[in-house]
């Protein structure tokens, strides 16, 4: 991860253009748009706020939204999640996921779509995510945080349709109880497997984390989350631009490493 934000490099934005460029003339390059959006989900910042040394922030803000309504940013995560697996010598597609939930804590005058995950005593909303072995995301979906895991579990099904033809299995914790498993049964043809937490007696219980088979990754992978601090809260109005803003940080993840 890197310690200060970095515009995009050329051959970082040449990996880019090429999914979203139409090749049109316009007033701001896409690039520079581009890295005023990522500059924001790296700093946090508001909108109203941005870098002076980038375009009007109503410029900026008309391009996030339009992205996100045409499917630009999960587009652009697909594509790269896809080139990072073959930089890693896997298969395009994984043949088993992972799937967990996170709450997370809303900011004051946040009011739509939220709610409060008794479990947890947290006011706000949930991220639900399906990631592979490698802790790259196939799914993202935001809630309040009062939808169970059955629930969300279940969009990400549906997210999932045509993504992944080699999948076969899916780990889930004990969250995921029968209606997600009757749901997976009745619109797929995969396996569910339930990974129980155990405490370790003794001096092995001294050791903290102990990864959990097929499932660490997405623990690994909301880790990586915290290095963003506009994720540190969900300081979005829209449950949409909640999950936009979770794919721009994995678009910025990923494209560091495959133009690196």
């Amino acid at each position: 991860m890197r310690s200060k934000f970095e515009e995009l490099s050329d051959s970082e934005w040449e990996i880019i253009d090429k999914i979203i460029s139409d090749q049109r003339n316009r007033y701001h390059s896409l690039r520079t748009i581009m890295n005023a959006i990522l500059w924001v989900n790296y700093t946090g910042s508001q909108w109203r706020s941005l870098d002076s040394k980038y375009p009007p922030w109503q410029s900026v803000y008309y391009y996030f939204r339009k992205w996100r309504r045409t499917g630009v940013w999960e587009q652009l995560q697909d594509e790269l999640v896809i080139r990072e697996r073959k930089r890693q010598k896997r298969e395009a597609t994984p043949s088993l996921l992972a799937f967990d939930s996170q709450s997370t804590k809303i900011v004051n005058f946040i009011s739509m779509e939220t709610g409060i995950d008794g479990g947890k005593r947290v006011n706000g909303r949930k991220r639900h995510l399906a990631v592979d072995t490698l802790g790259l995301p196939w799914a993202i979906y935001i809630s309040a945080a009062n939808v169970s895991d059955n629930q969300g579990g279940c969009v990400l099904i549906d997210k999932l349709k045509g993504k992944v033809p080699r999948m076969k299995r899916i780990a889930a914790d004990h969250g995921y109880k029968e209606a997600f498993l009757e749901y997976v049964e009745t619109k797929t043809n995969w396996e569910v497997e339930i990974v129980q937490s155990h405490a370790r007696p003794g001096p092995e219980s001294a050791r903290g984390f102990v990864p959990e088979k097929n499932r660490w990754p997405v623990e690994r992978t909301y880790g990586w989350m915290n290095f963003r601090r506009r994720l540190c809260r969900d300081y979005e109005k829209t449950t949409e631009s909640s999950e936009a803003m979770l794919q721009i940080a994995v678009i910025s993840f990923l494209i560091h490493r495959i133009a690196a």
